[in-house]
């Protein structure tokens, strides 16, 4: 009905016959986004809008239509070149730079390019009215990535310090918006400015009480000050109110580790499990019986033998994290009686001296206490018992179909199996978990880290050498793989060989303080025992403010 009898001649004579059918063709499509948008069909809503574009000579709307209709059909390259054409249509409206900003900056990945259109929304100045904040908001998204991604120490915290002054403008500009307060936060616990961090998450759970990143930021900032039981607190009460977040249930593992021990561990594994299946509903029929038996073996033997275990990545969520703050919630008391009362440089109030005394004495003399252990037996049987049905439903040999993200949620859960068994020195069932994971990525640098790992805890150092310099081939900024493989070229005596690969970690993240502790023993080693004291130094003071899993794991999107 719209491609019948339309005009497209220019020509000045046509112009209201032209005005009039474009018109009737806004009102078709209008009507079919409708209808194809709330049915989903975004792929096939872009590909009517595709063949509208006829209509669109220097027709804002159905471009922007367009675009947006890639957006929500994943063709996010595609929408960025369609964005471009309507930031030319009207460059004076910061919404779609900021769109494209959004694109990049996710699922694209193009830092500079993002920079561009954040930039872009900047330059608008006073014209970008309340979306100016947003723009330094994805500013300081893009240097945030990009200091991340930089494999220099000085263009890193050259670019921190951008990032971090971006964050500020943002959110002195929009002092309302927990966003803003959160990336400030999260910058400055990047920074390794614990104190400050603390203040400004503070501020964003003051005006989203329940959101799921400022709950896990501030958990990893009590875990940075060695306040674990704490932090597992926070963790815990994050999880009821977000049940299906991995990212969550991933930093509750960790912590378990140190604080319950591993039978606690295991068991978050297990329900992790159990929620991938109900998320993702993919039971396929086991082919090999494999998972089946996966922890039984280790499982069975720890019903006799008590252990503890030594001192030690977008999330689906089951709740809108858009939801209005809940302040009376036994969730936000918590949070305010465990953050310092303290407030942000900015000097922006929070909430007043009454308000803490209201939440102290609704708290009364609560001392959380999270250190009592499960019986080893119960535990293990818990365990044994569920493990086993949920491990052998789950088909790992078959080549996967589909999109890749449950796929990675369910290795990752594998591998965070396996790091709890090498914790405990039990390297048969650490590989069986690791065989899970390479089944569904064998060429993962992770799963590859992994299997080093195990070949180490066997004592197979030439075995362990070989998992990492591949594990190095596929990725080689990989913190964690340079560290072992440096440590085990110290232990066979190639101190310059390892001296170089521990230099070349320092660069990559010089927040690590296993490298720098390895670095010194090296250095150590090969008589510089100046240098390596410096080196130890450092290892003790960034070892201070080290969280118990990287701050960057906490997503950072527009």
């Amino acid at each position: 009905m719209a491609n019948r009898d339309a005009v497209l001649s220019r020509i000045p004579e046509h112009n209201s016959d032209r005005i009039i059918s474009l018109q009737s063709t806004s009102i078709v499509y209008d009507l079919l986004t409708i209808a194809l948008g709330r049915r989903g069909q975004y792929e096939m809503l872009s590909e009517c809008l595709e063949r509208a574009m006829k209509f669109a000579f220097e027709e804002f709307h159905l471009w922007y239509q367009f675009a947006l209709s890639l957006m929500a059909a994943g063709k996010s390259a595609h929408a960025v070149k369609v964005l471009k054409e309507c930031i030319r249509l009207k460059p004076d409206d910061p919404t779609v730079p900021l769109l494209a900003a959004k694109l990049c900056l996710g699922p694209l990945h193009w830092l500079e390019e993002g920079e561009r259109f954040a930039k872009m929304v900047e330059d608008m100045g006073d014209g970008a009215s309340e979306f100016r904040a947003k723009g330094y908001l994805a500013l300081g998204l893009a240097y945030s990535l990009q200091a991340t991604d930089a494999s220099l120490r000085g263009t890193q915290e050259d670019l921190q310090r951008k990032a971090l002054a971006a964050f500020q403008r943002a959110q002195s500009l929009s002092t309302t918006d927990h966003h803003a307060a959160f990336y400030l936060a999260l910058q400055l616990a990047i920074s390794r400015q614990i104190p400050e961090a603390l203040g400004y998450v503070r501020q964003a759970l003051q005006l989203q009480g329940d959101d799921a990143n400022s709950l896990h930021l501030l958990a990893l900032l009590l875990s940075a000050q060695k306040h674990y039981h704490d932090a597992l607190n926070i963790i815990d009460m994050a999880l009821s109110e977000y049940p299906e977040n991995f990212m969550l249930l991933f930093t509750k593992v960790k912590l378990e580790s140190l604080c319950q021990g591993p039978d606690e561990a295991l068991l978050t594994c297990k329900h992790m499990l159990q929620i991938w299946k109900s998320c993702y509903s993919l039971t396929n029929p086991s082919d090999s019986g494999r998972g089946s038996s996966l922890l039984d073996r280790a499982i069975a033997d720890r019903r006799i033998n008590t252990m503890t275990i030594p001192d030690f990545s977008d999330p689906e969520t089951a709740s809108d994290t858009s939801s209005p703050s809940r302040t009376e919630s036994p969730l936000h008391l918590f949070v305010s009686y465990h953050l310092p009362h303290t407030y942000p440089k900015s000097g922006n109030a929070l909430r007043p001296p009454a308000a803490h005394r209201l939440c102290d004495q609704a708290l009364g003399s609560r001392a959380p206490s999270l250190c009592s252990v499960h019986a080893t037996s119960i535990a293990a049987s818990r365990v044994e018992q569920a493990l086993s049905e949920i491990a052998s439903s789950l088909q790992s040999s078959a080549p996967k179909q589909g999109p890749l993200h449950p796929w990675m949620t369910l290795a990752q859960i594998w591998l965070h199996a396996a790091e709890v068994y090498i914790g405990i020195g039990k390297p048969a069932e650490a590989n069986a978990c690791t065989q899970e994971a390479a089944n569904l990525f064998p060429v993962s640098h992770n799963v590859l880290y992994m299997r080093g790992q195990v070949a180490e805890l066997r004592g197979n150092m030439d075995e362990a050498k070989r998992w990492y310099e591949e594990a190095l081939s596929i990725s080689p900024t990989h913190v964690k793989t340079m560290q072992r493989l440096g440590l085990i070229l110290h232990q066979l005596g190639r101190y310059t060989l390892a001296e170089k690969i521990l230099r070349d970690a320092v660069q990559v993240n010089s927040t690590a303080h296993e490298v720098w502790n390895c670095l010194g023993e090296v250095l150590q080693a090969q008589g510089s025992d100046d240098a390596a004291t410096e080196c130890f130094l450092t290892a003790l003071e960034l070892e201070a403010s080290s969280p118990i899993i990287p701050f960057t794991v906490i997503p950072r999107t527009l």
